[in-house]
């Protein structure tokens, strides 16, 4: 069998990877000259920066992965135990991860925390449920403002009023078995003593992954060789570059939704229109320099508290990257700020870690991702309405879930689809 496969980010090179194994020829096509999508690192001044995901949980298929590809002495574990920090009211409050946090935590009330406790007598997601109706409902209000929404919805970049249940948190419960009590469910794991995988990353940076993927798969793959459209011939399907056309049975397109719409728009106009509709939050991430000593994960910035910053990432702290905060802008609070230049972005950033922290900062480097992060507002009803052709598959964020470990299981299911077909 051969395979066409678009993108050679995380996805597209896991794909490729589980393909091969699988005894298939592989085609990857992949428009910039290096390997990775959003799992991309960078060296700058003696710092190890990652400019998309900043690291792994140590799932078994993470660590499975790192074994196969011969990553051991690279991997190392970052600190688990400390806090995660929410900004409300002008202070770094404590977010209430564990019984021990929940009890001392000044961000919530006690009246808001007795209200949690309560979350096991309201049902199920509901149609359409905002992300913000589904935790106030579940959680009382304060808790959804301060704790539960900024939580979730800062991994996207998002506005939780405006994130549909169905499309985000639902599929995760769904997946987890979780059909009413979140509390309960979690309570019984604890009882359970199921341990949380550790905190992983490589001394080089997490794109060494994709690079060792690529590394192995080097006769597979084409950089510099964007895509212009694929087409069926009747038997299979051509993919269309400016090298050429190459003939493959079957596609697996791992791209943004809407370069996927234009790349399918000879197949299916319905479709490439869906796709091309859907809504992205576009992120700037900017990396500064600080001798900021706190302890923590990092902390979410909540909406009201007068900062364009959206959260920060302590790498210094949780990962042991003297010196280096993650700063994330944009998003859905402020999309049009992802347009402004290096030099204001930078100073923006530091600028507001001051306020924040009360230390000083540096820019060290700063990344845009456009499309970005999926929003999974209402425009993402749009799929419910559309299939894709046969012979194309689809293995990205906009299908299922977005993050590492989610795009290597997704990457074999995908695999598993077309050889079951």
């Amino acid at each position: 069998m051969h395979i066409g496969v678009i993108g050679a980010g995380i996805s597209g090179l896991a794909t490729t990877h589980e393909l091969r194994e699988r005894g298939a020829t592989v085609d990857t096509f992949e428009a910039s000259d290096e390997a990775g999508g959003i799992v991309r690192s960078r060296q700058v001044d003696g710092h190890t920066l990652d400019l998309g995901p900043q690291r792994l949980r140590g799932s078994e298929l993470v660590e499975a992965w790192i074994d196969e590809f011969d990553l051991r002495e690279q991997r190392f574990e970052g600190d688990d135990d400390q806090p995660l920090f929410v900004l409300r009211d002008g202070r770094l409050r404590v977010a209430p991860l564990s019984i021990r946090d929940a009890i001392t935590t000044d961000l919530i009330s006690w009246r808001g925390k007795a209200r949690i406790l309560a979350e096991p007598l309201a049902g199920p997601p509901k149609p359409d449920e905002t992300v913000a109706d589904f935790f106030a409902r579940k959680f009382g209000s304060e808790a959804e403002r301060t704790l539960f929404s900024p939580l979730y919805t800062g991994l996207y970049g998002a506005h939780a009023d405006e994130m549909l249940v169905r499309h985000s948190v639902g599929k995760a419960l769904a997946k987890r078995g979780i059909d009413r009590s979140i509390l309960l469910a979690v309570a019984r794991k604890l009882l359970e003593g199921v341990d949380i995988p550790p905190i992983v990353s490589f001394e080089d940076g997490l794109q060494v992954l994709p690079e060792a993927i690529a590394d192995r798969y080097a006769d597979s793959l084409h950089f510099e060789t964007p895509v212009e459209a694929v087409r069926d011939d009747g038997d299979g399907f051509e993919i269309v570059t400016a090298d050429g056309t190459t003939t493959v049975d079957q596609v697996v397109v791992t791209t943004p939704a809407p370069v996927t719409a234009d790349l399918l728009e000879p197949l299916d106009g319905d479709l490439a229109d869906a796709l091309g509709g859907l809504t992205y939050n576009p992120l700037a991430v900017v990396h500064l320099e600080s001798n900021y000593g706190r302890e923590g994960h990092g902390c979410q910035i909540l909406d009201g508290e007068g900062y364009e910053t959206l959260g920060l990432t302590w790498n210094a702290s949780m990962l042991g990257r003297d010196g280096v905060f993650t700063a994330y802008l944009g998003g859905s609070r402020s999309p049009e700020l992802v347009e402004e230049s290096d030099d204001h972005l930078g100073e923006l950033a530091a600028e507001e870690f001051e306020s924040i922290t009360g230390f000083s900062a540096r820019p060290l480097h700063v990344a845009r991702w456009t499309p970005g992060m999926p929003a999974y507002d209402d425009s993402w009803n749009a799929l419910d309405t559309v299939s894709f052709p046969d012979g194309i598959h689809v293995c990205a964020t906009y299908t299922e879930r977005a993050g590492v470990l989610g795009r290597l299981r997704d990457a074999q299911r995908t695999a598993a689809d077309i050889f079951d077909d």
